[in-house]
């Protein structure tokens, strides 16, 4: 009598597999895994180095443009940065210049003297258009993060660190100090001496 071995299943309750089945599903199986890849001599092993380096040496290459083209825009922006304002500023210059002339006609003093003023809130128009604000001291604490105390007074008329007079003004540019403002500073009067 034959006595065969059945093959059981992996998983209970599985028909288990042919003799044609399990050779199907090695040979699908060894299709299906990823052929080695890779040289099989060492002439093709040193090509393949050779390729390999070959592109990286080229990917340096690009690296290394692409690094310098940054930096060369980067210096060009910051170059140029300023067009735009300036840009806005030379009409400002173009007022000036003409109430120069107007300054050399001893009879246009009051014509001056407006034309000074325009020309003025035109230039504090393309500052504040610029993100730059002044910084207004007077009557405020003393804060040393905007102003530059440059004298103390004695006086009762003020608190003690109270600024007084403003004597340059501050500015700020986004919200970034460029310039504290000058101040003088309220210092409280020493007590009277009483005999």
């Amino acid at each position: 009598m034959f006595n065969k071995k059945k093959d059981k299943p992996a998983v209970e309750g599985a028909v288990p597999l042919t003799v044609l089945e399990k050779k199907l599903a090695e040979q699908a199986a060894l299709e299906a895994a990823p052929a080695e890849k890779g040289p099989k001599t060492l002439p093709e092993a040193r090509a393949q180095l050779s390729d390999t380096q070959e592109q990286l040496l080229r990917l340096a290459a690009d690296f290394d443009n692409f690094r310098k083209r940054a930096v060369r825009e980067k210096e060009e922006s910051a170059k140029y940065a300023i067009q735009g304002v300036l840009e806005r500023l030379l009409p400002v210059l173009d007022n000036f210049e003409m109430a120069l002339a107007t300054a050399k006609n001893p009879e246009a003093a009051g014509a001056l003297c407006d034309g000074v003023q325009m020309i003025l809130g035109q230039f504090q128009s393309v500052l504040r258009d610029a993100g730059v604000e002044e910084i207004n001291a007077t009557g405020q604490l003393f804060d040393p993060t905007l102003h530059e105390a440059i004298s103390q007074i004695e006086t009762a008329e003020a608190a003690e660190g109270t600024v007084l007079q403003q004597f340059q003004r501050g500015y700020k540019l986004n919200g970034r100090l460029v310039r504290p403002a000058r101040v003088i500073v309220a210092k409280e009067p020493p007590a009277p001496i009483n005999d």
